[in-house]
């Protein structure tokens, strides 16, 4: 991915101001002109993760395409708190579909551009991971198989937000929902279930993959932009935390999305044809309980009765990820 380096001047800050940059160089979001895809009036909750990836996501592919695209929606939280009836604040043409099918309405919608002769018209996909990773999983996997024109984003916060905080597919281990609560020998969620669906997108090797999170706008941006670059099937899973089903802080959202990354729980890369081509390595490694505790979710791990060998396993699972993608800066 072809992105210009930025030197950070802010000591132990991961954040630098775009008037330091080139105009070219400055990010979707500070442009005074961007399209505010999703506009305010929703009604997503105070430090919503998936408001902030969904407006970023949306805004960088109206600006890689022009201002010309097409977004479908699968029911979840996304589309329940931005499109309340008879309001809406999205600012794009935007379909809903149901909760499994938004891939299948997706390529749809790509097959009737094609038919009109629009190739200039690009079609975006959109859904939690519920509806991504669970319910919609067969209509993502045909779209993939049959390489349909379409970019899929998955807004990853890890568990059934809108239905109350149930556990998903995409639920990490020892995390408390309300379907794994935390009691018993072996609280929350269970280790060794669920799906990851970056690497059974690349085990389709369709032509691009990526992971991002709401902590770092411009290599979402970018990954946006790569994938506009590419006909055929894209995928893209982006961290969104919720600080309802997570129990976090509204100010701590993109905070706990660094510390993810920064842990190795979360890896952050790209991939072409089912092959990683790049990924973003860890700049101060954490341990994950840093990354941990500030969750509810995840106090049963820490309270009167700790579980530090929880915790271990947890650590293991980011070990694993540091070394399956390379992520510190010395490998």
């Amino acid at each position: 991915m072809a992105v210009q380096p930025i030197k950070f001047y802010q000591t132990g800050s991961f954040a630098v101001g775009n008037r330091l940059l080139p105009i070219e160089d400055r990010t979707v979001q500070s442009d005074p002109g961007r399209s505010d895809s999703l506009d305010s009036g929703h009604r997503a909750c105070q430090g919503c993760g998936e408001a902030l990836g969904a407006r970023y996501a949306l805004d960088a592919a109206m600006a890689a395409t022009g201002g010309r695209i097409v977004a479908v929606n699968a029911t979840g939280c996304l589309e329940v708190f931005s499109t309340p009836y008879p309001e809406t604040s999205w600012r794009i043409p935007w379909l809903h579909s149901l909760f499994g099918n938004a891939p299948a309405v997706a390529t749809g919608v790509a097959a009737a551009m094609k038919v009109k002769g629009r190739n200039d018209v690009r079609v975006v996909g959109q859904g939690g991971d519920g509806g991504t990773v669970d319910i919609g999983f067969a209509c993502l996997s045909g779209m993939f198989e049959r390489n349909d024109d379409v970019l899929y984003v998955c807004y990853d916060n890890e568990a059934y937000m809108n239905t109350g905080v149930q556990r998903s597919g995409a639920t990490p281990p020892a995390a408390r929902t309300a379907t794994t609560p935390a009691t018993g020998p072996e609280p929350g969620a269970e280790f060794g279930k669920g799906k990851n669906v970056p690497l059974i997108a690349m085990a389709h090797e369709i032509p691009y993959t990526a992971t991002a999170t709401v902590a770092n706008l411009r290599d979402l941006e970018a990954k946006v932009r790569r994938a506009m670059d590419f006909r055929g099937a894209r995928y893209l899973h982006v961290l969104v935390p919720c600080p309802l089903g997570w129990g976090s802080a509204s100010r701590d959202t993109v905070r706990l999305a660094r510390l993810a990354a920064e842990s190795g729980l979360f890896p952050v890369f790209e991939a072409e044809g089912g092959e990683v081509t790049a990924v973003t390595k860890i700049r101060r490694r954490v341990p994950v309980e840093e990354y941990l505790r500030p969750q509810r979710r995840y106090a049963h791990l820490f309270g009167d009765a700790p579980r530090p060998e929880v915790v271990a396993e947890i650590q293991a699972i980011a070990d694993r990820n540091i070394r399956r993608f390379g992520l510190l800066g010395g490998e």
